[in-house]
Order: structure tokens, then C-alpha cells, then sequence
């Protein structure tokens, strides 16, 4: 269960990221009290998720999701550039998730 917890983290680090673009420096109400929400939601399945994960584990593979996940909603919602370059950084984050939940005994 540590595992969902911690991919529904880092999801809902991607929607805190996005939404705080769209709070404009927090001067634009709902975006700022979505974003606020998602963090606090975020930080406490993390936190959950952290008392079985091994903090190295948990900590990467969110980060990881939210940093992936806001470039994707940067390319596809807000039209950022999709360059081989970014692709090839998200690529090795991806991957080192991917070695890092292969490496994880829990």
C-alpha cells in the first residue's frame, strides 16, 4: 500500500506544480488554494508512504514523478518545448526510478 501511497504523492506533486504556475506568484485565488491543498495532501501520503519506504527510496520516486509529471503537463497543457534534450532528461529520471524501485527491498 506504501507504493500507492506514494505514486498518488507524486501526482498530486505534479498538480501542485501546475497549479502554481496558474496562481500567477499566488495573486489568483483557486489555483493558489489548489495548490495549497495538493502540497499538504502530498506531503502527508508521502509521509505515510515514508514508514515502510526507506527515505532514499520514497524521496527520489516522488520527486522524480512530480519533476516527469510537471514537464509532460508543461509540454501538453501549457506548449513548453518538447526538445530531444528535455526528453532525454526526463528519459533518466524515468530510469532512475525505475532502478531505483527495482533496488528497494520493501
Amino acid at each position: 500500500m506504501a507504493w500507492v501511497y506514494l505514486i498518488v504523492a507524486g501526482v498530486l506533486e505534479t498538480v501542485w506544480a501546475f497549479t502554481m504556475k496558474k496562481s500567477e506568484g499566488f495573486s489568483v485565488f483557486i489555483p493558489t488554494a489548489i495548490t495549497i491543498i495538493t502540497m499538504i495532501a502530498s506531503f502527508g501520503l508521502l509521509s505515510i508512504a515514508m514508514k515502510t519506504l526507506p527515505l532514499g527510496t520514497a524521496y527520489m520516486i516522488w520527486t522524480g514523478i512530480g519533476a516527469v509529471g510537471a514537464f509532460v503537463v508543461g509540454v501538453v497543457v501549457l506548449g513548453e518545448p518538447l526538445t530531444p534534450a528535455r526528453v532525454v532528461a526526463a528519459l533518466l529520471i524515468v530510469s532512475g526510478i525505475l532502478v531505483m524501485k527495482l533496488a528497494s527491498s520493501a
